[in-house]
C-alpha cells in the first residue's frame, strides 16, 4: 500500500493546503481508494467519507440515486462516474468527490466491458472523466491500478483548480 499511500499522502497535502475536502464512491476497488486516503496521518483534515457503491441497488441506498436519474445512463460508464462523483460530492458537501466503477476481473461485468475497464471521475471546481482499460484480468493488480488512477486523476484535478 505504500505506493498508494504516498500518492495519497500528496493529494491531501494539496487538499489540507487549499483547505479543500473529498468524499469518494467506488466500486471494483472496493474500498481501496478510501483506505489510501485515510492512511495518512491528518486525513480528517480533507476526507469526508465515502462509499462502496458495488451495485445499483448500492447505489440506490448509498447515494440515494432515484430511477429517473439513471435514464440513459449504464453502471461502468463515465457518465456513471460522474453522477455518482456529484451525487456524493452534493450529499457530502465536499470540494471534491471522485468516484471509480468498473470490472476488475477476472471476467469481464454484464454490460459487456472486459476485465480491467474502469471509469473514473472527479467532481469539483475541475470535472473530469476517464476509462482506463488495462487489458488483463487480475483483479487485485487491477484494483491497485484503478485506485492508482483515481488518486491520479484527483491530483491533476486539485492542481489545475489552483
Amino acid at each position: 500500500m505504500s505506493d498508494l499511500s504516498s500518492m495519497a499522502g500528496s493529494v491531501g497535502a494539496l487538499l489540507k493546503e487549499r483547505d479543500h475536502s473529498v468524499a469518494v464512491s467506488e466500486s471494483s476497488c472496493g474500498g481501496l481508494i478510501s483506505a489510501s486516503l485515510v492512511a495518512v496521518p491528518g486525513a480528517s483534515a480533507y476526507y469526508v467519507g465515502g462509499a462502496v457503491v458495488y451495485t445499483r441497488v448500492g447505489q440506490k441506498g448509498l447515494l440515494q440515486v432515484p430511477d429517473e436519474a439513471m435514464t440513459g445512463i449504464r453502471a461502468s460508464s463515465e457518465p456513471y462516474a460522474l453522477l455518482n462523483a456529484r451525487t456524493v460530492r452534493e450529499s457530502l458537501g465536499t470540494t471534491w468527490a471522485l468516484s471509480e466503477t468498473g470490472a476488475s476481473g477476472p471476467t469481464g461485468n454484464r454490460y459487456g466491458d472486459s476485465a480491467g475497464h474502469a471509469c473514473i471521475a472527479v467532481s469539483g471546481p475541475v470535472e473530469k472523466a476517464i476509462t482506463v482499460e488495462t487489458r488483463h484480468g487480475d483483479r487485485e493488480i487491477n484494483m491497485w491500478s484503478f485506485a492508482r488512477a483515481a488518486l491520479d486523476l484527483l491530483e491533476q484535478c486539485v492542481k489545475e483548480s489552483a
